[in-house]
């Protein structure tokens, strides 16, 4: 057995099930979860993940927003220039659509390794965590 299914094996036999973020397939809602995600807590970020697909349920509405509303709802969640680069990602995203390669997500402002993971063979996107 490969390590990537023994460690799948272990996810769905311990890990988390109940994550606002699992199991969708909207680019959006998973890019926002690892975005959030980034040096957070899961516990700390389901509160803010919930009103900001509450208040922004779209990437069109996020990128609508004006910077210091995005910040507003962010406030508190802690390194504030994940906020601005959220909100600039987005007014991309709306002109342009989701990045389909891990090259162009990397692309994206505030882009790390680990932010929303691309399935290179599905060219979907996944949620890493």
């Amino acid at each position: 057995m490969a390590f990537a299914e023994k460690l799948i094996g272990w996810q769905r036999r311990h890990g988390r099930h109940d994550l606002p973020w699992q199991g969708t397939r909207d680019p959006y809602r998973i890019w926002l979860s690892e975005v959030m995600l980034q040096q957070t807590q899961v516990s700390t970020v389901i509160a803010y993940y919930r009103r900001f697909v509450a208040r922004f349920p779209d990437v069109t509405a996020l990128a609508r927003a004006t910077q210091d509303e995005v910040l507003q709802l962010w406030s508190g969640l802690g390194y504030y220039a994940r906020g601005r680069n959220l909100h600039r990602a987005a007014r991309r995203i709306a002109q342009h659509g989701f990045p389909r390669t891990a090259e162009k997500i990397a692309e994206l402002p505030g882009s790390v390794r680990s932010t929303s993971s691309i399935s290179e063979r599905t060219r979907r996107w996944i949620s890493v965590i």
